[in-house]
């Protein structure tokens, strides 16, 4: 298995330090990456930005750092705009589409052979067959557009539709596409409770990416004033990102049976939520640097 960091932990969200993707690039192979995974939306690998000649000055400076493109992180939502009661005045699935085809030709241009997808949220009071048909219809055509390139659509589960890993695999085989595969992350099996070793086997063949970030949970209460019942009232929990290993998702537990289907794919790691210890330049770098070291044992394999 071959350790990439993703870009997504040093654009700037969650309060923590931003690099420029030139910034990036150095940064990954200094703390030890060999691949990375590239958010392709600003402030990073935008094709509102990235034209041939800054794809091209991208390329000699991943070269230059010994560094592959494991994966361009695509952000979709094949339900966008739509209503209980009707679709976007906009063309919004179409412009999506179109995207798909510019992260496409990026990806090629890179090397990258996967693009990942995400389903998108649920609309309340659509009815979810409706949903889950135009997820299908809107994968097939993205798959369609990625093939002419050579790139493969990984389907990450992260949103709503095809959360469960169950779900995930009947959509992937229901989109029937050579080239879609699965974006397969455990922290979304562990939030769900279900046993990551079983997940992984069910998934099998389907899975092409992971991406890594391990939370811990700490309680949360709102503050009645007394006189007003219970003083503090139980809400969600808060889950705060650590590095791997620190958390409460049995990693191990992931990586042998990845190990075991035979996988030996890129695992990204990201820090793509508020981190314990802060969002400084500092907290970042040990983090990432913590991941390889946690990872070794199923790298050296």
């Amino acid at each position: 298995m071959k350790p990439v960091l993703h870009s997504v932990s040093f654009t700037g969200g969650w309060g923590q330090a931003r690099l420029s993707l030139e910034e990036f690039v150095p940064k990954a192979a200094e703390l030890g990456y060999a691949g990375v995974m590239l958010t392709a939306k600003r402030p990073h690998l935008s094709p509102l930005d990235y034209d041939e000649r800054r794809l091209s000055t991208l390329a000699e400076l991943l070269h230059k750092h010994k560094l592959s493109v494991a994966c361009l992180a695509g952000y979709s939502d094949p339900g966008a705009g739509y209503t209980a009661t009707a679709g976007p005045f906009a063309p919004l699935g179409e412009m999506q589409i179109i995207t798909i085809r510019l992260w496409a030709q990026m990806a090629k241009r890179l090397g990258a052979p996967i693009i990942r997808l995400m389903t998108g949220l649920a609309t309340t009071g659509e009815p979810y067959t409706t949903q889950w048909n135009r997820c299908v219809q809107f994968m097939r055509e993205a798959c369609s557009v990625a093939a002419e390139y050579g790139i493969t659509i990984g389907i990450q589960n992260h949103d709503d539709l095809g959360a469960h890993y169950q779900s995930l695999a009947d959509l992937i085989d229901e989109i029937d596409r050579p080239n879609c595969k699965a974006c397969f992350d455990a922290w979304s099996v562990a939030l769900h409770g279900d046993d990551l070793a079983t997940a992984v086997r069910h998934m099998g063949s389907r899975i092409v990416h992971t991406t890594v970030a391990d939370y811990v949970k700490r309680p949360r209460f709102r503050y009645h004033h007394p006189g007003f019942g219970n003083i503090y009232e139980r809400v969600l929990d808060e889950v705060r990102a650590v590095p791997p290993g620190e958390g409460f998702i049995d990693y191990p537990a992931f990586f042998n049976a990845l190990r075991e289907i035979g996988y030996n794919g890129a695992v990204g790691f990201e820090m793509c939520s508020p981190l314990r210890g802060g969002g400084g330049i500092e907290n970042l770098d040990r983090c990432a640097r913590r991941f390889i070291d946690f990872l070794r044992p199923w790298i050296d394999h």
